[in-house]
């Protein structure tokens, strides 16, 4: 028996009232007719009501049902009672359970007005949450810390060292290049002011001390903020949208210890080497800039020698340590609070990268506030 095409046909049984008839057979092999052209004529003749007659029906498939299930759903949208007759058996009966559910509809975002968004409580308000937020993570990661030590931490020496090599030599390339960047722009800097007095000499002087107390620390800070902050979050929120997170949860090992505790450690270890790193080629991008103003490499090593100290050396070193540990918590706790699907992972590494920086700024105004009272 030679298959038949399928079509369809709107007839008019009263006004407003439209029947569909279904003829031909609905499989794969045939083509079936487009949705999109009967919407349009739905469209134009405006029905208050629409029946589907399969009474002429042959053979069918799911092609039918999905066809079928346009017609509902552009009819729920429209408002418009639907109704189906004279079905193949199994055909109502799927067309029942499949309808019988109303289909997801997202919930659409409702942005608060503008005076609302603007009001200085509500900023307050969410503040305070993010700190509750942040405090009751640090005290997780205090407890896997004390775990860690007495040698009952789940945490796995291999994966510290992966990430330590993640945190470390993975990231030499472009601290490398912000780093003889920053310290040619401060030589930069400071070669206008003190050209104007003949004290070029002194740029050895502003270069090293500003490379050690600030720009060498700060600068690699931002840079993994943005580089393993947001891979830490984005590591995280994916375990989290893959169930991953529960699951080691269910077999009852503490994602902090497991997860968490190797990230902050292998950047609290990666952190202070990379800004003496950074320190150094800072100087020698300093070197690179004296140099075009007829400084000598002699003089610049030996103004080097006179202005360098370990207190200066320590300040930068214990701001490593500081802000290991806050990109490392800003990461890792928008990982783990995740919600479960793409857009979420990508707004936790915004997040991740937000925060860190924030962080970053208050730390280090708060610290130079500190060791400025010590007269350090």
């Amino acid at each position: 028996m030679n298959p038949q095409a399928p079509a369809y046909e709107l007839i008019e049984d009263a006004p407003h009232a439209l029947r569909l008839t279904l003829s031909g057979d609905w499989v794969q092999a045939q083509a079936i007719p487009d949705f999109p052209a009967l919407r349009s004529e739905l469209l134009a003749l405006s029905p208050e009501q629409l029946a589907v007659d399969g009474s002429s029906l042959g053979e069918w498939d799911s092609l039918l049902m999905a066809f079928l299930l346009q017609c509902h759903s552009f009819c729920s949208a429209e408002q418009i009672p639907f109704a189906a007759h004279n079905l193949p058996g199994s055909a109502n009966r799927l067309l029942e359970v499949a309808t019988a559910v109303p289909s997801h509809q997202r919930p659409q975002e409702v942005r608060p007005p503008l005076l609302e968004r603007l009001n200085p409580l509500v900023a307050l308000r969410s503040l305070w949450a993010d700190l509750r937020e942040s405090v009751a993570f640090l005290g997780d990661l205090g407890i896997g810390l004390a775990r860690l030590v007495s040698g009952r931490a789940n945490t796995r020496f291999s994966d510290f060292r992966h990430f330590c090599y993640q945190a470390g030599p993975d990231a030499f390339a472009i601290i490398s290049l912000t780093s003889i960047l920053v310290g040619m722009i401060l030589a930069y800097l400071g070669a206008v002011q003190l050209k104007l007095f003949g004290a070029e000499i002194y740029v050895a002087d502003l270069v090293l001390i500003g490379m050690l107390r600030e720009m060498g620390v700060l600068m690699t800070a931002v840079v993994m903020a943005g580089r393993t902050g947001a891979a830490y979050a984005a590591q995280l929120g994916t375990m989290q949208t893959n169930e991953e997170i529960d699951a080691i949860t269910t077999m009852g090992v503490s994602p902090v210890e497991f997860l968490v505790l190797p990230r902050v450690l292998a950047l609290l270890v990666m952190l202070p080497l990379l800004t003496i790193y950074a320190d150094l080629l800072g100087v020698i991008g300093g070197a690179i800039v004296a140099g075009g103003m007829g400084i000598t490499m002699l003089q610049y090593s030996a103004q080097i020698q006179d202005a360098i100290s370990l207190t200066h050396f320590m300040v930068g070193l214990s701001k490593s340590l500081v802000f290991a540990v806050l990109i490392a918590v800003a990461g890792c706790r928008s990982g783990m609070q995740s919600g479960r699907g793409s857009a979420a992972v990508g707004n936790a590494a915004t997040d991740a990268v937000v925060t860190a920086i924030v962080y970053l700024i208050v730390a280090d105004a708060a610290m130079n506030i500190f060791y400025q009272q010590l007269g350090i």
